[in-house]
């Protein structure tokens, strides 16, 4: 065994002997073991994949039998070590060291070596602390038994005050535009101004993101307050913008392919293409004077469970939630674009039921860890959903039927309605767009088209457009 292959004990930085459960209880680290079924003796593994992602980085290994693993985290210099019993050291499990890119948020290195007689020594070398979820996973679909590591931040970024800096970086690159172009038409005027006036201190994020939850005459105040003090008030524009957010959901991702063509397209693929370029599109648009900021759901190929897509729109008070995915069907002949909204009741067709029911499947392939999962969030979701919200995701539905009809052709000339899982945030109008049949050969070839990817993000873009003129967004204290 070569030495970059090879996890020595000391190398490992876990101790020389064995992990035992009186030691490890001793050092006050706490073990976890996984499953309930004997040791697989004899398991053999069969794929490892790694999903890194700013969010988190999964890594998932597949085998032929159910696996058993004991975990130990060492936070100085951070790492994971796991022990897996019943399995000896083989080529797929070799490959683990070489999936590792450079950009990994979290991971710097894999080793890897058989520690013992039917057991397999893992250490991932963090380039951070984290917050380790180790669980497995039966056999659904394609893929047979896994084992998964998902390595989460011990501090997670605040989504709303990225997008509150995107909208400051703007304004002060309009600001200096502006002030580039007074300086080439009045040179003097302007050197004659910076002699006059200190230039004032740069808008800090803090204070725009404490700014939400003001109104705009307590944040005059405080401004008023930090001049009467000494401190350079920051000036963002002359008016207050009510900034407008539209959370985009690709569909699927990481270890959730979604459907396959014909040819091997993966849905998860092009689905984050054009949420791409419908992102590109709402943040270079204002409606009604108001910019607009799109938030995606993900912005690479990693999986995000159904709930946590919801949950995400909520934490940025997303104004619309557009979930934008690639049907399938059983037969190639199907075809068509479909938009569907969220029903309290029962589904408004059985090829909308259908069509949920696959959808919802997408928790148990991408890879939940189901004691992470929050049973009674889910169904209080449900249960707060109004018809308000339902009326709304109508309205929106048929403001994108309408424009993505002159794209190709719709597979139902109506917004069909069913209890998808992604659709269930009860304060935000949520649609679901399927933008064309990735199981029909012609339509599959479509999707992969540059043209057509950008006719459905135009056609997405303009039915936004279309349902804010006729509903404005609600008034919120979420000015800047």
């Amino acid at each position: 065994m070569t030495r970059e292959h090879s996890a020595a004990p000391a190398e490992a930085g876990v101790g020389a002997e064995p992990f035992s459960r009186r030691s490890l209880l001793k050092s006050g680290t706490l073990v976890l073991l996984l499953g309930t079924q004997q040791i697989a003796r004899g398991a053999t593994i069969v794929a490892v994949r790694v999903w890194p992602a700013p969010e988190y980085t999964r890594v998932t290994i597949e085998s032929d039998g159910p696996l058993q693993a004991r975990q130990i985290f060492v936070p100085n210099p951070p790492r994971l070590a796991v022990d897996i019993d019943g399995i000896d050291l083989n080529p797929e499990l070799r490959q683990l060291v070489g999936k590792v890119t450079s950009n990994d948020p979290f991971i710097s290195g894999v080793r890897v070596g058989q520690y013992a007689p039917g057991v397999v020594r893992l250490v991932l070398d963090l380039k951070q602390a984290t917050l380790p979820q180790v669980f497995t996973l039966a056999p659904v679909a394609a893929y047979q038994y896994r084992l998964v590591f998902d390595l989460y931040p011990t501090r997670t970024a605040d989504p709303l005050e990225a997008l509150i800096a995107e909208r400051l970086k703007d304004q002060q690159q309009s600001a200096g535009a502006a002030q580039a172009a007074s300086a080439a038409t009045d040179p003097l005027g302007e050197l004659m101004a910076n002699q006059m006036h200190k230039p004032a201190a740069a808008p800090r994020v803090a204070d725009a993101t404490t700014s939400i939850a003001k109104s705009p005459d307590s944040a005059r105040t405080t401004a008023q307050k930090d001049a009467n003090n000494g401190a350079a008030a920051p000036v963002l524009s002359g008016r207050t913008d009510r900034l407008i957010i539209v959370a985009i959901d690709p569909g699927h991702g990481g270890e959730d392919p979604g459907a396959t063509g014909p040819a091997g397209t993966h849905e998860k693929d092009v689905v984050l293409k054009i949420a791409h370029l419908v992102r590109d599109r709402i943040n270079a648009t204002s409606i009604n004077g108001n910019p607009m900021r799109a938030f995606l759901t993900r912005d690479a190929d990693f999986f995000v469970p159904l709930q946590v897509r919801v949950q995400k729109a909520r934490r940025v008070q997303a104004d619309l939630f557009v979930s934008i995915h690639a049907d399938a069907f059983l037969t190639p002949q199907a075809r068509g674009a479909s938009v569907f909204a969220l029903s309290q009741g029962g589904a408004s067709s059985t090829a909308a039921k259908w069509m949920a029911d696959k959808e919802n499947k997408a928790d148990l392939i991408g890879g939940l860890n189901v004691r992470a999962k929050d049973v009674q969030v889910q169904r209080a979701l449900f249960d707060m959903s109004t018809t308000a919200q339902i009326n709304d995701s109508l309205k929106l539905g048929s403001a994108l039927l309408g424009e993505i009809g002159d794209v190709g052709k719709l597979h139902k000339g109506r917004v069909e309605q069913a209890s998808f899982a992604v659709l269930k945030a009860p304060d935000i109008p949520s649609v679901l767009v399927e933008t064309a049949f990735i199981s029909n050969p012609e339509e599959e070839a479509k999707l992969n088209s540059d043209a057509y990817q950008e006719k459905m993000a135009d056609a997405i873009m303009r039915g936004i457009q279309r349902y804010f003129a006729k509903n404005p967004p609600l008034a919120r204290n979420r000015a800047l």
